[in-house]
């Protein structure tokens, strides 16, 4: 699982005049809040490492576009048996990795059967479970066969956790990232900057930028400033939503307002008492007042949910009313699940500032219940070992950005300790499923069988807030997936 990248709040600053000097013209400078761990996407979890790498540095068979749509990668065609089990992919010829070993169907083999393997560390696994067998038909062509029909398969082949990487360098490719993009890493100052350069030899379209700084500002009121000197010319996703509106109306800037995939949670222990209550669950929802939080933690931007789907989706429900904010009916709830008096619990919050005002917005809305929510801040590392590793905690705040990721409530293995027959057995009927209604109908269900379970409390959609130079094209204004996807931006003549 990725999880989103951090929203950190500063002090609004005053505007300060443009005096730096911009970049030359096939260059970029983009600001990032979060440093990634690594540059691996096939052995982590965070989002940072898609924002870098994604279709930049690393290609998967197919990929997602800016749209949401699926595309060609290094697969430049496929056909599909009729009973819908078996896949073949006509790769491109000519592909090399940037180590200059060439690209061909063992690559494709090497990769998806690591990424499935029993000694997977893939944070998607799942994504690979409906492949039974992969075959290196010839050096252009790959055979998948699954167990099963899979409505989803070229979507989860487009992930960032299925990028084709190369025997040779896949067990390096963390510090020395070796993938077949239109861009290479120059270099990586830790805890400053990330630098890529373009790659003369890319089999595809090349790039029209020759190179790309993305640089690692956590401070908001720093990343305004950085923006307003000239020495950022573009932050994808801005992280300081009180200084937005004076950008709106600075001429020198492009703002964008789009969507993403991400899905903000306040995740409960559902194995743990009294979080294996559904009614306590229930009653923890209908406390949280999620404008209050909306406007608290993101000066208004944000759309609220009421289960785990994203607003834009054709298949989307509005179940907001199932779980409106009423106090005295959540009391009444928690009453009748045994706890008249409240409880004592613990808050775990990850650095993102959805996460860490947002909890302390929703710990007094919950204190009006009759809960006492003690906070506990942990870093993104503690957070990722202690939370979604280990699952030792009670509540936690933090937005799931993976797109098409509603099956993770079917995971047994998966944080929220969520143990539900029938929303299992739907996502195995939406995964088996092509047809594009009957997919709309099954989601539904799913979405109300969620908004009634209350797993986690359902709060609100991120949006995707984009700040870049009037004179800059080609960034995506929505975000699909996690990437910055710079294989089609240039500045304007």
């Amino acid at each position: 699982m990725n999880i989103w990248k951090a929203f950190l709040f500063g002090t609004a600053v005053a505007l300060l005049p443009a005096t730096a000097s911009f970049a030359a013209k096939t260059d970029l400078v983009l600001g990032i809040v979060l440093e990634p761990p690594h540059l691996d996407p096939t052995a982590g979890a965070a989002a940072a490492i898609d924002e870098i790498v994604y279709a930049n540095i690393f290609e998967g068979l197919t990929r997602i576009g800016p749209k949401g749509d699926v595309l060609p990668a290094l697969a430049e065609s496929w056909t599909k048996s009729e009973d819908g089990k078996v896949y073949t992919f006509k790769l491109h010829k000519g592909v090399k990795f940037h180590d200059g070993t060439t690209f061909d169907a063992d690559d494709v083999k090497f990769s998806l059967d690591r990424a499935r393997g029993d000694t997977s560390t893939n944070a998607q696994k799942g994504l690979f479970a409906a492949i039974d067998t992969v075959e290196s038909v010839d050096p252009l062509t790959v055979k998948v066969a699954l167990k099963q029909p899979s409505g989803d398969f070229l979507y989860n082949m487009a992930w960032g956790d299925a990028v084709i990487v190369a025997p040779e360098s896949a067990d390096t490719n963390k510090d020395k990232p070796i993938g077949t993009g239109p861009f290479k890493l120059e270099n990586w100052a830790k805890g400053s900057q990330i630098v890529i350069t373009k790659n003369p030899d890319y089999w595809g379209t090349p790039a029209t930028l020759e190179k790309a700084t993305f640089r690692i500002i956590p401070d908001p009121a720093a990343a305004t400033a950085a923006l307003l000197a000239g020495d950022v010319q573009a932050f994808p996703v801005f992280p300081s939503y009180e200084t937005i509106a004076q950008f709106q109306a600075d001429p020198r800037f492009k703002v964008v307002i789009g969507t993403t995939e991400g899905e903000t949670v306040m995740g409960m222990n559902n194995k743990k008492p009294p979080f294996d209550n559904v009614k306590v669950r229930q009653a923890i929802a209908h406390a949280i007042d999620r404008k209050t939080v909306i406007d608290g933690t993101m000066f208004g931007f944000g759309t609220p949910i009421g289960s785990f789907f994203p607003p834009h989706h054709p298949a989307y429900l509005d179940l907001t009313a199932e779980t409106a904010y009423d106090a005295e009916f959540a009391k009444k709830l928690l009453a009748e699940a045994g706890y008249a008096d409240g409880f004592k619990t613990t808050l775990k919050l990850p650095p993102p500032t959805y996460a860490r005002r947002g909890g302390e917005i929703i710990a007094a809305q919950l204190h009006e219940i009759g809960i006492e929510a003690e906070i506990i801040p942990v870093e993104w590392a503690q957070w990722l070992d202690q939370v979604f590793k280990n699952k030792n905690y009670d509540m936690t705040i933090v937005s799931h950005t993976e797109p098409n990721d509603l099956n993770i409530f079917a995971r047994d293995d998966y944080y929220f300790n969520y143990d539900s027959a029938p929303f299992k057995e739907l996502i195995k009927q939406i995964d088996a499923t092509s047809d594009g209604p009957k997919r709309i109908e099954l989601y539904q269900q799913a979405q109300k069988l969620l908004a009634a379970d209350e797993p986690a409390a359902f709060l609100f959609q991120l949006p995707k807030t984009g700040i870049w130079d009037a004179k800059i094209e080609g960034l995506w204004e929505n975000g699909p997936i996690q990437a910055n996807d710079l294989t089609a931006v240039k500045w304007a003549d």
